[in-house]
């Protein structure tokens, strides 16, 4: 073996051995390069077996194996057939001390048992899976539960029925973190059981996770309930389920009851519409009036979805008053929940039933002392205008933004042009589709006074994602104005930026040019503006020196043939 076999190899035991953190990282997210020069029986012989013994190290570098392992890294060994050769060193990493590090390993494990034949999994996988159940160690008995899942339905019925005892033995285990990860994998678990299972293995050892003196573990088993109800009969869920979904609903634990609100209209759909109605409207009512304001909020989150199971009658008899008591709620997270939602009620309502329930309650979080209220009413206004229609819709709440423009504390034109300038371009995507609604909502002379003029404002901008802002804006607003708007106000910045040094800007231009022929190009006055003013501007353009520039000018000219 000359020197040049050596070196792969000798390079990463001497990268491993450094004293610097990096360096190994390095050296480990290089594996798959040293494997491809190593070719496939040597790194199965040499890498492999020193990658097994490489579970010494700083838990960032752990992380990393673990990781590069699950990532098809069968493939530079020889491929499925030897797939099962990795998963020794990922035993190791299962039962290491740092979560992450056994979580990664444990998924990376999964990822392997996928490709691997349903003899390999029995020879190779379920040996594992039994050492990692059975160990002494808690933290290799914690990731042993992440991998039933992954094995359970490519086995014999004999060993299925091995694996269920097994499964039970972590749901009684002495510690509570084996008893967590059991209540953690027990839903994706149990969906692989046949349905006599359900009730003989789920059901028990799901009982007895949901009665836990620990409310980290009784949390968990929130979804394994949802999963438990979706395999079962009605009749089923009657007998066996009823009990502890009051349980969890009423747990001592706020934790567990904000479990159970976050995932309401999951389980509600699990039940059915008959059960919901019979039993879940008075232990949802429940959580909308529970003592803990995180409890109200993420029950606030639900109103929409789990009114949809219910009749008209009922919502406005049981959901209403509990909106009612929401909208004065002493928590301002809790009113913001329910400015999100409350919109999401109109469509069930109807017209009448929203202008006399719902409306009420759009003015009194309009004028919330807490801005995020007030924006998550107002950008939520496009349902409600559905359902009501534009004339109520301006009539009634009108007024009311009127009164806030004039409140020195809160100026809605400046709240928009707060959002337009956000960092964070999907938040300034929102913010536009936002002014659209609004001037859709509340007309164009409005629009005219309170969003064109700071728009156009941002064209001057000496930072080019402002000036780029105001061209999107622009061309996302612009149909909903009228051509006078467009003459007076927007036309001279916009060709200004057609020229701007960015091409990026200059390309949307040209867009917003071509949506401006297609909204104002088909009556005379406007064929008359777009020959006198647009036409030299594009034809300049599709002349620039960026290929972009070119080809939307260019599309936009053909537009001008179309439409004129």
């Amino acid at each position: 073996m000359d020197s040049d076999d050596i070196a792969p190899i000798a390079i990463l035991m001497d990268e491993l051995r450094s004293e610097d953190v990096q360096l190994r990282l390095n050296a480990i997210h290089s594996i798959p390069t040293i494997a491809l020069a190593l070719g496939p029986d040597r790194a199965r012989d040499e890498l492999v077996p020193f990658l097994q013994d490489s579970i010494d190290d700083e838990d960032e570098v752990l992380l990393a194996l673990a990781e590069e392992l699950g990532r098809s890294f069968e493939q530079y060994i020889g491929g499925s057939e030897y797939a099962h050769l990795l998963l020794a060193p990922l035993e190791n990493l299962s039962s290491v001390e740092e979560t992450l590090v056994r979580d990664k390993a444990a998924e990376s494990i999964t990822k392997i048992a996928a490709v691997l034949s349903n003899a390999q999994i029995e020879e190779y996988c379920i040996p594992l899976l039994k050492r990692l159940s059975g160990a002494e160690w808690f933290t290799s008995r914690t990731s042993s539960a992440a991998l039933y899942p992954a094995v359970y339905d490519r086995v014999p019925t004999a060993i299925q029925d091995d694996l269920r005892k097994g499964y039970a033995a972590l749901g009684s285990d002495d510690t509570p973190m084996v008893r967590r990860a059991a209540a953690k994998w027990l839903g994706p678990l149990l969906l692989k059981f046949s349905d006599p299972h359900i009730l003989s293995d789920a059901l028990p050892i799901y009982r007895r996770l949901e009665s836990d003196d620990q409310d980290s573990v009784r949390l968990l088993t929130v979804e394994d309930l949802i999963a438990i109800a979706g395999k079962l009969k009605q009749s089923e869920i009657k007998e066996q389920l009823l009990k502890q979904i009051r349980h969890s609903i009423g747990d001592k634990s706020w934790r567990v009851r904000y479990m159970a609100a976050t995932h309401f209209n999951e389980l509600a759909k699990a039940v059915g519409k008959e059960i919901t109605r019979e039993e879940l409207i008075g232990q949802y009512v429940q959580l909308l009036k529970d003592n803990e304001a995180e409890v109200r909020t993420a029950a606030s989150s639900q109103i929409p979805g789990f009114s949809e199971l219910l009749e008209k009658e009922v919502i406005l008899a049981r959901i209403v008053p509990c909106v009612r008591d929401l909208s004065q709620d002493s928590s301002q997270h809790v009113r913001a929940a329910l400015a999100m939602q409350i919109s999401g009620l109109a469509p069930l309502l109807g017209r009448e039933s929203t202008i006399e329930h719902l409306l009420p309650l759009f003015l009194q979080l309009l004028k919330d002392d807490f801005p995020e209220v007030r924006l998550n009413i107002i950008s939520k206004l496009e349902i409600v205008n559905n359902v009501i229609g534009i004339e109520l819709l301006s009539e009634n709440l009108l007024p009311a933004i009127v009164e806030l423009a004039e409140d020195k504390s809160w100026r809605l034109g400046n709240l928009c042009m707060s959002w337009l300038g956000d960092t964070v371009y999907s938040i300034r995507e929102a913010a536009i589709v936002n002014l659209k609604n609004l001037t859709d909502v509340f007309g164009v002379d409005w629009s005219r006074s309170a969003i064109v003029p700071k728009v156009m404002g941002m064209g001057q901008h000496p930072n080019y994602l402002f000036r780029m802002t105001t061209v999107q804006a622009i061309t996302i607003i612009m149909p909903s104005l009228n051509l006078d708007i467009v003459r007076s106000e927007i036309i001279e910045s916009l060709l200004q930026l057609a020229s701007d040094p960015i091409p990026n800007i200059r390309f949307n231009v040209a867009k917003s040019l071509e949506v401006l022929l297609s909204a104002y190009g088909n009556t005379p006055e406007g064929e008359a503006f777009v020959q006198q003013r647009i036409l030299p501007v594009l034809e300049q353009q599709k002349n620039d020196q960026d290929a972009d520039v070119r080809y939307f000018a260019a599309r936009a000219l053909q537009k001008v043939a179309v439409v004129t």
